[in-house]
């Protein structure tokens, strides 16, 4: 019996998801992720002076992060927007930063050219996983350090990702982005080249209701507002109450507001 894999377009998906990022305006959700950029600095030690890259850097929570702690800052994403958003908030605190747009799966960076390499929330969205990770490994010199913020499968954003998933299904073959909050997938993607250290930490999303959280995602987060903008408006009603189920599901707060806790693997990994 011969069983058929399913091998998807990497590329048309490369593309489609471009096209999400760039929808509405990830950094109004991505400012309040500042703190996991800080805390992936303060878990690979960071050195003032060290050369450190960016990837994936949305609107510039790591680079920030870095440049506060007196690194050599390059910025790196594909959505140019996403860079001048993160411009902008270096522009304001006075902090030196090159912004570059950038692949994540084709960095024009020569070998061993940075100390540290970094990325929150963001290398674990390219299309080709074993690529992108050759990728950082390549840039990252013998001995320096690749650190990773990355959703987990089971937590609030990897439950989000298989509630709209129902809804507008990804290419088949594609592998989800919340691999990469697993560490027997991290192994494989690093391979031998690689030790890796990871903590399962949590960041709590706070807005001020689930109302509130739904309105921000909707009409800001790529993926939520390309998904009810594929679908009927039937299927919108439905999917507004799985969404609105899984907050409840997931909210801590007794008074109104909502604090959701939502699980990512804290990685370090040294490049031997």
């Amino acid at each position: 019996m011969n069983i058929r894999t399913t091998v998807p377009d990497l590329a048309a998906v490369k593309a489609r998801q471009q096209g999400a990022w760039s929808s509405g305006d990830y950094a109004v959700v991505g400012t309040t992720l500042q703190i996991v950029g800080e805390m992936l600095c303060e878990a690979v030690d960071l050195r003032a002076g060290q050369r450190m890259l960016d990837v994936a850097a949305g609107n510039g929570n790591a680079t920030l992060a870095a440049a506060r702690r007196f690194a050599e800052v390059v910025s790196t994403d594909y959505v140019g927007a996403l860079l001048e958003r993160g411009r902008d908030r270096a522009a304001a605190e006075r902090l030196a930063v090159t912004f570059q747009e950038a692949d994540a799966e084709n960095l024009p960076f020569a070998d061993a050219s940075f100390d540290v390499v970094l990325s929150t929330f963001g290398v674990m969205f390219t299309p080709d996983q074993e690529r992108a990770a050759r990728e950082m490994l390549r840039v990252c010199r013998p001995g320096g350090k690749i650190g990773l913020a990355n959703w987990t499968p089971d937590g609030f954003i990897g439950a989000l990702f298989k509630t709209v998933g129902k809804y507008v299904p990804p290419a088949p073959g594609l592998k989800p982005p919340a691999l990469w909050g697993d560490r027997d997938h991290l192994r494989a993607l690093f391979g031998s080249d690689a030790t890796i250290a990871a903590e399962n930490r949590r960041f709590m999303f706070r807005y001020k209701s689930p109302q509130h959280w739904l309105e921000i995602f909707r009409g800001y987060y790529g993926p939520v507002l390309k998904t009810f903008a594929a679908i009927e408006p039937t299927a919108r009603d439905a999917l507004e109450a799985d969404l609105y189920a899984l907050l409840d599901q997931f909210n801590v707060a007794k008074d109104g507001t909502l604090v959701a806790p939502s699980e990512y693997l804290e990685v370090v990994i040294t490049h031997r």
